[in-house]
């Protein structure tokens, strides 16, 4: 989420996600994905500035959890089960 300013002052969060677009004329007026707009206090430049600081956010987050482990890679251990086999997936964090 986002934190803008309605023109009176007032704070909310937008999801960056659904915005469509965002134009200045000359009030900054952001349109969503399902037609609906705001009108917010910040500058074009700035939305776009919140918009990309929160993606690179987002991103870096899911760098961080899809970092491989040390070490080489561990491949999953068959293990017999009736007349099936099923393969034994290593746990998550292992």
């Amino acid at each position: 989420m986002i934190l803008l300013n309605r023109l009176n002052g007032q704070p909310f969060a937008l999801n960056p996600d659904l915005i469509e677009r965002a134009e200045s004329t000359p009030d900054t007026v952001i349109t969503l994905l399902n037609g609906a707009k705001y009108v917010v206090a910040q500058s074009l430049d700035e939305v776009a500035m919140l918009m990309r600081d929160h993606r690179a956010v987002v991103l870096s987050r899911v760098q961080d959890q899809e970092q491989p482990p040390a070490g080489p890679p561990s491949r999953p251990k068959p293990a017999s089960e009736g007349d099936a086999t099923v393969l034994r997936l290593p746990e998550r964090g292992q």
